[in-house]
């Protein structure tokens, strides 16, 4: 019976140690992730406003239509560049978050095969 109560005991122990470090990696993962969208978003906005600008100068339709276009082509580039980089933060968080639970499971796992 006492037997069966510390490893009772060890199992909570060892779900709530699991449980702040998961805590951990979730809040920083999500700092990580709010730092990466403020700072997309600052470059998008100042990339957006000096094209306005270089189409407030543009001296004929031609230059217009080129500028536009380059600005298409770069915040194209630049949202999939982003994309790809917010999807590996993500995948690298779950990853984090789910890592210190894999022993627990192993010992789960190995205690039902008994």
């Amino acid at each position: 019976m006492i037997q069966q109560f510390d490893t009772i005991q060890k199992f909570s122990k060892d779900n709530v140690d699991a449980a702040l470090k998961t805590f951990g990696a979730v809040s920083k993962g999500a700092q990580t992730l709010a730092v990466e969208t403020a700072d997309y978003a600052k470059k998008s906005f100042e990339q957006s406003t000096a094209t306005l600008e270089k189409l407030i100068g543009a001296k004929s339709l031609d230059k217009a239509i080129e500028i536009q276009t380059d600005y298409v082509k770069s915040a194209y580039e630049g949202f999939v560049a982003q994309s790809t980089k917010v999807g590996e933060l993500y995948a690298s968080l779950a990853k984090e978050a789910f890592k210190s639970y894999e022993g627990i499971v192993a010992a789960a796992n190995g205690k039902a095969a008994k």
